[in-house]
Formats: structure tokens, C-alpha cells, sequence
């Protein structure tokens, strides 16, 4: 046998084993990728069932006439569920897997893992904040549920004689908390109560959850009219309004009495773990609060600059303190009636509207409207918010703007307002994130804060290439939006994890932004309830800008806005390192 013979057998050996080898490696990573799809959708089915109400909201109708089980009992069972995805997750082999899905892996695996956090810190057992919380959630129920059968009215009949059982299991996690140190401060509860008095009725009719019984669809017949407003009625009397009441009564008897005196998470059980956790979930990075103290700082240093500057344009004589004082009081900021208010809301939302196609490629289909502030939440609100529709439903989003207190609301920061909430802000990349149907579900209806809020200030700025704050004041308003979240960083570390007073937070504020004083205080109570979430906005937008100053210098002429808001934007939400990720691709492929 020749030595040539040998190696050309050898060779065609090497060459079989190699495509067998490449061909087992395929069929490996195919598996692993069905293995995951099919654990994604497991999970997703688990969370639907387990969560009634969020079922509702992306569209699956299968149990519209169950409330949520918020027990701690139920909550145990569904977190040694998530423990079980996860196990089964780190089982997979990510390695066979090709990016999209590794990134798909990753985000659920992060989902997973802080789910399992949030839980072993019981954090459930302060299920409001300053402004909201379950009770008024629930009150929107009437604009989340369908109302296009007699069968859906009686889903929501049945929804509101479970309210009271609802509250039950809520009071009952707060008592809970409450033995163990683990409630709001005590200094923010001031109020609370206007949002739960409101819903104590003495007839059905004035309830705001009445709604749905005022008007029905024309195939209905009398008796089906007659019977269904007899049932909701006494559902609302018999359910709702005694949940509330229980829940009034336990706030202004035991809770708001019994709450800590202390202001920090770092005073809850655990509370410096439990603000890392926070920061974790709510920045996706893994920055220490001094870290994120010291570039609030910084950024705080460099707006501060830029408003000089516009006070020095407008020719203003006085200190920088005296100009706010002059921007609150002058009656030339101020409207006189909500409508007058909605009215300019509006308008700049409209004429943004125009704008998008000159900033973007690919644009949401669904609409919005403008609406107030509901009245039960106003006192204590923020000056305006974004809310989405259930998937499926006929409603549109809805940018609130708060009505109440019109002194408190000045038209100088409505511009940068709006571009936030609205449009390109919330509503856009919210509702565009619901489209992308390639996405799996649970990312398509997950909200990244870090990504969506850096989304958000992002939008304000991008008003100026828009045509926007073209009036000095209006620009000084969008610098004091700016400058409002640069300060976040350093307050919402300084409450959590620094000792901070909450005078300290209002005169921080109120110094360094054009805030009304009214919102100055509203907002100090909301980062004093809600650790970490006020981080998500400046770190976001600090990333997005950073990412698009890449992607000029390095493609120059090649540079395309509305390219790159795609590349930001078709890939749904994510976290900043896997969005840092996403862009530097971007810039390879061009």
C-alpha cells in the first residue's frame, strides 16, 4: 500500500468526520434554540394564568373574569416557578446559540433573576408609592377590559365583586411589611388618602368604574341592559366600595401611624442590598450610588452652564435664583383653565407629529389622544405621564396632562413635556415596541425603564433638531427637564444611600431647576417611595447620545438619523450594554 494512498484514504476520513462533526454541531444548536423558544413560551403561558389582569393587558381574554392572586402564598408558588425557568434555562447551551438568540437568552435570564430578587426582598409588600399603587390602578379598569359582548360585562362584573378580596391580600402583605420595618416613609403619606376617599361612593352611579354601564353597544337588548346594570351596580356597592373603604380605613388607622419614621432604603430590611438590587433593575448597569452621585454632579455642572446662558440672552438682571423665582410667578407662563392647558398640550404634540418622518424610518400605527390627569389621582401627581391601551382594545394611548393646581403649570416646560410622553417619547417607542411581532412576547411586552425613560429625554432633546424651543423660556424649560433628571442622580442616591433629608432634596431641586414648587415637592415624595426608578432617565439618555456621537464620527457623511433611530429602536427594548451591543453593529454594517 503506497504512502499516497494512505493519505488521500486519511484525508477522506478527516473530511467525513468533519462534516458529520459540523453537521451534529447544527443540528445541536437547532435543538437548543427549539429547547428555548419552547421554554420561553411555557413561561409566558405560566405568567398569563398567574397574572389575570396583565393577561387583559396584552391582549389574551381566556381569564378577564379573575383578578390577580397577590397573596403571599400564591406569590411563593410563582417564584419557585420562575426558579424552575431558570434552572431549566441555565441548562440550554448558550454557546450553540446565534446572537439574536443569546440576546433573547440574556434578557430573560435577567427577567428571571431579578424576579427572584424582588421576591427575596419582599418588596410586594409595598404595593403603592407616593402618587399610585393598586388602588389606583384598578380604578382604570373600565378603559383596560373589551366591552363588546354581554359576556365581557360580566367578566368585568366579576372583576369588581373581587375587588374587596383584592384589598384583603394587599393589607394583608402591608401588615406584613409593617412588622418588619418594610413600608413607605411616613413623610409621604401625607394625602394618600384623597386617592381612596374618592372611590368610597354611596351610590354605583358615582363610582368611576360605572363607566362601562353608561353606554352599550346597540346589539344589546333591554333586558340584557336592565340586568347587566343591576349586577354591576350592586358588584361596585358589594365589592368595590367595601375594598376601598377597608383599605381607607386601614390606611389612616394603622398604616400612615405605624410607617417608618426613616426616609432611605437603606433603613428597610436588608436596604443596602435592596438599593443595589434597584439600581441594578432599573439602570441595567452595575453602578454604585456614589458612582451614579457623582455624575449626577457632573451633569448637574455642565446644564447649569447652558442655563446661564439663556438667562444672560434674555437679558434678565439678577441672580440665577431670582430668575426661577420670576419664571414660577409671571402670570405670561401660566394658562387660566384646563382646556386652555390640554389646548397647547396638544398642539405641540401635533406639530411633532408632522416632524417624525423627517427623524424616523419606521413609525407606530397606533394613535393617542391628549386627556387630564384623572381628578382621584391629580393632587399628587406628576405633571404628566403616559398610559398605553390594552393590546387588542379599541382605545388609544393617552398622554395625561395635570390639570390640577394650574399655577403649578407652567407652559415653559410643556414642549419638552410632551415630546416625552407623546410623541417621539412613550407613546412612539412603547406602541412600535408592541408591533415588533418577531420579538418573543415577553419581550415585547416588557418595559426596560433605563432604555424607555433614556428614551424619553432623548426625545426632548431631539425637539431641538425638530424646530423646537425656539422661545428662549422654552429652551430654559427643556434645560430644567434636563437638569430635573441630572438631579435625580444626586438625590435619589443622596435619599437612599447617603442620608439625606428630604429638605435637602426640595431645596436641591428647587434651586437648581424651574420646577414649581408644588412639583418640586410631589416629585421629592415619589423618589422617597419608589428607590432607583428616577436613575433609569439620565443614565439612559447619557448612553443613547454617547452611542449616536459614535455613529457620526465614525460614519461621517454616511450618518443617517432616521437610519440610526431604527438601528436604536427595531431591536425593542433592551439593556444599555446589549443596545451598545446593537449600535456598534449598526456602525460595522455601514
Amino acid at each position: 500500500m503506497s504512502q499516497r494512498y494512505v493519505l488521500k484514504v486519511l484525508c477522506i476520513l478527516i473530511i467525513g468526520w468533519t462534516a458529520v462533526s459540523a453537521g451534529a454541531g447544527v443540528a445541536h444548536a437547532a435543538n437548543e434554540v427549539a429547547r428555548l423558544a419552547d421554554l420561553f413560551d411555557r413561561e409566558w403561558e405560566f405568567r398569563l394564568e398567574s397574572s389575570p389582569t396583565f393577561a387583559t393587558g396584552v391582549g389574551r381574554h381566556e381569564w378577564n373574569h379573575l383578578l390577580t392572586d397577590v397573596s403571599a402564598q400564591a406569590r411563593d408558588k410563582r417564584a419557585e416557578a420562575t426558579a424552575a425557568f431558570l434552572e431549566e434555562l441555565e441548562a440550554i447551551d448558550r454557546s450553540a446559540l446565534d446572537r439574536t438568540a443569546q440576546v433573547n437568552y440574556d434578557i430573560f435570564e435577567r427577567q428571571l433573576e431579578l424576579r427572584l430578587e424582588s421576591h427575596r426582598f419582599r418588596d410586594y409588600e409595598i404595593p403603592i408609592n407616593a402618587d399610585s399603587g393598586f388602588h389606583s390602578g384598578f380604578a382604570r379598569l373600565g378603559k383596560n377590559m373589551p366591552f363588546d359582548t354581554v359576556k365581557d360585562y360580566e367578566n368585568y362584573i366579576s372583576r369588581l365583586g373581587r375587588f374587596s378580596g383584592l384589598a384583603a391580600q394587599h393589607i394583608a402583605n402591608m401588615r406584613s411589611g409593617m412588622a418588619r420595618g418594610m413600608t413607605l416613609s411616613r413623610i409621604v403619606l401625607d394625602g394618600i388618602e384623597t386617592t381612596i376617599s374618592s372611590h368610597v361612593v354611596e351610590r354605583a352611579e358615582d363610582s368611576v368604574l360605572w363607566g362601562p354601564f353608561e353606554n352599550f353597544p346597540q346589539t344589546f337588548s333591554a333586558e340584557d341592559r336592565d340586568r347587566l346594570r343591576q349586577q354591576g351596580a350592586r358588584a361596585i356597592m358589594k365589592g368595590v366600595v367595601p375594598g376601598y373603604a377597608a383599605f381607607l380605613a386601614f390606611m389612616t388607622e394603622e398604616y400612615v401611624p405605624g410607617a417608618r419614621a426613616t426616609l432611605g432604603a437603606s433603613e428597610l430590611p436588608d436596604g443596602r442590598e435592596y438599593y443595589r438590587h434597584t439600581i441594578r433593575d432599573f439602570t441595567t448597569l452595575d453602578l454604585s450610588p456614589e458612582q451614579i452621585h457623582q455624575i449626577g454632579r457632573s451633569e448637574v455642572a455642565r446644564i447649569r452652564s447652558e442655563m446661564e446662558a439663556i438667562i444672560e440672552e434674555v437679558g434678565f438682571e439678577g441672580s440665577f435664583a431670582e430668575f426661577l423665582t420670576f419664571l414660577r410667578t409671571d402670570p405670561r407662563f401660566y394658562v387660566e383653565t384646563p382646556e386652555a392647558l390640554l389646548k397647547e398640550a396638544a398642539w405641540i404634540s401635533k406639530r411633532m407629529d408632522g416632524k417624525l418622518p423627517s427623524l424616523f424610518k419606521t413609525l407606530p400605527r397606533l394613535s393617542y389622544t391628549v386627556e387630564p390627569v384623572p381628578d382621584y389621582l391629580a393632587p399628587k401627581y406628576t405633571a404628566g405621564r403616559y398610559v398605553g391601551p390594552p393590546l387588542g382594545s379599541t382605545e388609544p394611548g393617552r398622554y395625561w396632562v395635570n390639570t390640577y393646581d394650574l399655577p403649578s403649570r407652567p407652559l415653559y416646560n410643556l414642549e419638552a413635556l410632551s415630546l416625552h410622553e407623546a410623541v417621539p417619547g412613550h407613546h412612539f417607542q412603547i406602541s412600535l415596541n408592541r408591533e415588533l411581532e418577531d420579538l418573543p412576547n415577553f419581550r415585547r411586552f416588557s418595559y426596560i425603564s433605563a432604555f424607555g425613560e433614556g428614551w424619553g429625554l432623548y426625545s426632548e432633546w431631539l425637539g431641538l433638531e425638530a424646530g423646537f424651543y425656539t422661545d428662549p423660556y422654552s429652551n430654559f424649560g427643556r434645560l430644567t427637564y434636563e437638569m430635573w433628571r441630572a438631579c435625580r442622580l444626586v438625590v435619589d442616591t443622596g435619599i437612599h444611600a447617603m442620608g439625606w433629608t428630604r429638605q435637602q432634596v426640595i431645596d436641591f431641586l428647587g434651586s437648581n431647576t424651574a420646577l414649581p414648587l408644588h412639583e418640586v415637592q410631589t416629585e421629592t415624595d415619589r423618589y422617597i417611595s419608589w428607590p432607583g426608578q428616577a436613575l433609569s432617565y439620565k443614565l439612559g439618555e447619557l448612553k443613547i447620545k454617547e452611542l449616536r456621537k459614535r455613529a457620526e464620527e465614525r460614519l461621517g457623511e454616511r450618518f443617517d438619523v432616521r437610519e440610526f433611530h431604527d438601528a436604536v429602536l427595531l431591536d425593542g427594548a433592551v439593556p444599555l450594554p446589549v443596545l451598545e451591543e446593537n449600535i456598534d453593529r449598526y456602525i460595522e454594517s455601514k
